[in-house]
């Protein structure tokens, strides 16, 4: 006797998750849907099947946050703020749904409403210390680093297990010129390893006049930074390294020629330099070397790029001539 397999099963067209007793989807296998592809990162699937989850339920606001979530993730924050919204509008103390508006309200600029929305989340939720570290990272987004080095000591217990917090802490004290970033920078690098914070700690530590460890730590740098990055340029470290030299040891001549190579490679902030060349910790003699030296790295780098140029433009005339005169024998 043949075995006749159900219904369901010859129907391969259809999802898994929809039931073998009926063939009305339910919100909820809409949802697992949805969710399925958005774990897989197939974002444009999974806002269907979120959508189609939310049609049939429309208190579903498991769907409509993480209809928000791709919103977000996409770049559309105006959206995923209006679902975000929609869902502390039915459920004013679902904290995920303020965090989430929180941290949407940071990307538009508006860091105030995102403030207002953690101060709630941290009453809902005040031994949270996940919800401290979100909350003092806006407090630095908003320029406020005393205040989210406060918020940070609330939960220093977690401090030291969270890299994230703790690089945190060396930020927000580093903004306030506090010696104390720099035993911070120093226990994240201990374990941790990136250019960028590394050159962070050599700021601290010039700071903080430790000279003789921020150049250590600076050359560090720029050894470990084979590249410029969108944060942090070569150019950068080298005119720190020659500042640093500068002040520390004027009669070294390795400040100067450092501070050329920086100039000659792009260093361009100009209020760094004239911090720098009227540097009181200068000598009159060493801030006038110090001028004449960046002046002649510009002229150079300037005359360079104009050669370059010249010889291009030469280089084709003479193609061009040369293509011109070998049509004119030809035609001969």
């Amino acid at each position: 006797m043949k075995r006749i397999l159900p219904h369901c099963i010859l129907i391969g067209v259809l999802p898994l998750f929809i039931s073998c007793s009926s063939l009305t989807t339910s919100a909820e296998e809409y949802y697992a849907i949805g969710m399925s592809y958005f774990e897989m990162g197939r974002y444009e699937e999974a806002e269907r099947w979120l959508n189609r989850a939310l049609s049939r339920n429309r208190t579903m606001s498991a769907s409509e946050y993480n209809l928000g979530r791709i919103a977000y993730g996409t770049g559309r924050y105006t959206e995923a703020l209006r679902k975000f919204n929609a869902i502390l509008k039915k459920d004013p103390e679902n904290v995920m749904a303020m965090k989430a508006a929180a941290y949407t309200q940071v990307k538009m600029g508006n860091v105030e409403e995102a403030q207002r929305l953690y101060d709630r989340v941290l009453e809902l939720e005040p031994e949270s210390a996940d919800n401290g570290l979100n909350y003092a990272t806006i407090l630095y987004a908003m320029d406020k680093p005393e205040e989210a080095e406060d918020v940070l000591q609330t939960y220093s217990y977690a401090i030291l297990d969270d890299k994230d917090a703790l690089l945190l802490l060396a930020r927000v004290q580093k903004a306030q010129k506090k010696p104390e970033a720099i035993d911070s920078y120093d226990m994240w690098l201990s374990k941790n390893n990136d250019p960028q914070v590394q050159y962070e700690y050599t700021i601290a530590l010039e700071d903080g006049g430790f000279y003789a460890r921020a150049l250590e730590a600076a050359r560090k740098t720029l050894s470990e930074l084979s590249a410029d990055t969108d944060t942090l340029k070569r150019s950068t470290i080298r005119f720190v390294i020659a500042r640093l030299i500068l002040v520390s040891d004027p009669e070294n001549t390795e400040g100067i020629t450092e501070l050329r190579e920086a100039i000659r490679a792009g260093f361009a902030d100009q209020d760094a330099i004239d911090a720098l060349v009227k540097d009181s910790r200068l000598s009159k003699a060493l801030q006038d070397e110090a001028r004449r030296t960046i002046d002649t790295a510009k002229t150079g780098s300037s005359s360079s790029t104009s050669s370059s140029t010249e010889s291009d433009s030469g280089t084709a005339d003479s193609g061009t001539g040369s293509s011109e005169t070998s049509a004119t024998e030809g035609t001969s």
